[in-house]
C-alpha cells in the first residue's frame, strides 16, 4: 500500500470505522446478464450468426461488453469468419460436434 492509502485508512478508523468492507452505494445494479437475455441472445444467434454485437445489444436492449460476455463465456462462441460460431477443439471434436448440432 502507498502511504497515502495508508494515512486515508488510518483517519478513518480514528473516525469510528470498525470495518475494512467497503460501504453500500447507490448505482446501477448489474442485472444484465440474467438468464432471460442468455436465452434472448441464444435465439438471436440462431436465427441470423451475421449478427454484430452491436446489433445484438439493440435488441436485447443491453450493453455491448455484456453481450460479448455472454456469447464467450455462457454461450461458448466465437466469431469466425463473420458468423457466431462455436470453438471445436481437435481433441474433442467428433464430442463437440454433436453438442453443437444440438445447440444450433
Amino acid at each position: 500500500m502507498k502511504k497515502t492509502a495508508v494515512y486515508k485508512w488510518v483517519k478513518r478508523f480514528s473516525e469510528g470505522r470498525e470495518s475494512v468492507t467497503d460501504v453500500e452505494r447507490s448505482g446501477r445494479a448489474a442485472i444484465s446478464r440474467t438468464e432471460e437475455n442468455i436465452a434472448k441472445i441464444r435465439q438471436i444467434v440462431r436465427e441470423n450468426r451475421r449478427l454484430t454485437v452491436r446489433g445484438i445489444a439493440e435488441q436485447v436492449n443491453i450493453d455491448g461488453e455484456t453481450v460479448t460476455k455472454i456469447l464467450t463465456e455462457d454461450l461458448d462462441v466465437r466469431k469466425v469468419c463473420a458468423k457466431w460460431s462455436q470453438w471445436i477443439s481437435r481433441k474433442n471434436k467428433s464430442k463437440e460436434e454433436s453438442q453443437f448440432a444440438k445447440t444450433f
